[in-house]
């Protein structure tokens, strides 16, 4: 069995891991790390775990991480990979990173928009962006994956396969994406407090988003047009999922059969990305609980846009999901094991 470990075990991601691999074929029970929980059982922070054989968490000791895992995720905030993975990377372990320490390419990009000290260039340098679809046999050689974020999961795969085309105009693209509040961590501040929260909906960092530049740096590298986007993201009083309307203009006619078609040979052979019938309304509670991106698609021919739906379970296609499809990938199991069939409904 597969040796697993997860950093950062005490947060939603890391919680989401758990789960998952709980229900993996080729994984055997998770060590788990935490920097503030030492020696304290998971079930006692997390009492839906009760019943799940887990070890009591352990501090953050990198010689004995390496040792005890063949795999590790770090599930940890912005900051603590910088400092983790290039230790790891000097043993044999594989390293799956869910924060965005390692998206960017650029040191300055990511001191720009994370205000922190970046990582150092070798590590980013050997850190393979971990879209699947996109990406998949540079993660079969990976040892170590910058997991995509969630916004840019959402959004890059209802893109990409349009910004491929010379369908559409140079210009910026408009995203308008929201999200369920678990997207903001389970630590507590006035923004998601439930009486600030509930009954309401709001834009927050606009034009300051950190998934920005990780947006465009990979519609860049796979496609070679250096784009902007004008990306804006908005909290919803719910729990999980993202929805992103996207919205190009397009430079030549194209028909709503071609652009389905075109679609649906895109994604025909990906386990987990499903294009509806055109014109749909896709919605985040018809992923839930699953790693399933919906896709739909919209043609406004008075206005000459196309406008992409795009849903996904931020904590698992935009989190714990794709970091397990990810490390399937990693090491030669079936991409799906251990991956919900169905998303949880109503």
């Amino acid at each position: 069995m597969l040796r697993a470990g997860i950093i950062g075990a005490t947060g939603y991601g890391g919680v989401e891991l758990i789960r998952l691999l709980s229900m993996h074929p080729e994984v055997g029970s998770p060590r788990v790390y935490s920097s503030s929980s030492e020696g304290t059982a998971l079930a006692s922070l997390f009492p839906h775990l009760h019943q799940v054989e887990l070890p009591l968490l352990e501090a953050i000791d990198v010689p004995s991480i390496a040792e005890n895992n063949d795999v590790v995720f770090l599930a940890t905030p912005a900051g603590v990979s910088v400092q983790l993975t290039p230790q790891l990377l000097q043993t044999n372990v594989k390293v799956i990173d869910l924060s965005g320490d390692l998206r960017l390419n650029s040191a300055e990009q990511y001191q720009t928009w994370y205000k922190k000290q970046p990582a150092d260039a070798q590590t980013v340098e050997q850190a393979v962006y971990g879209l699947p679809e996109y990406n998949r046999e540079l993660v079969k050689q990976a040892q170590v994956i910058a997991n995509p974020g969630c916004y840019p999961t959402a959004t890059l795969l209802g893109l990409l396969p349009l910004a491929k085309t010379d369908w559409v105009a140079p210009e910026t693209w408009i995203i308008d994406a929201k999200s369920g509040v678990s997207g903001a961590g389970r630590g507590v501040s006035l923004g998601v407090h439930y009486s600030e929260l509930t009954e309401s909906i709001n834009a927050y960092k606009v034009g300051q988003h950190q998934h920005t530049p990780e947006i465009e740096q990979v519609i860049q590298e796979q496609t070679g047009k250096a784009l902007f986007v004008q990306f804006t993201p908005h909290l919803v009083p719910m729990t999980r999922g993202i929805l992103a309307t996207i919205y190009v203009k397009l430079k030549k006619q194209v028909s709503a059969a071609e652009l389905q078609e075109y679609y649906e040979s895109v994604y025909a052979d990906e386990p987990f990305v499903r294009i509806r019938p055109f014109g749909g309304h896709p919605r985040t509670k018809e992923v839930s609980g699953s790693n399933f991106c919906d896709i739909a698609l919209h043609l406004d021919e008075r206005t000459g846009r196309v406008i992409i739906l795009s849903v996904i379970d931020n904590l698992i296609k935009g989190a714990a999901g794709q970091a397990i499809q990810n490390m399937n990938i990693m090491c030669g199991f079936e991409e799906t094991a251990g991956l919900p069939k169905v998303p949880l409904y109503p």
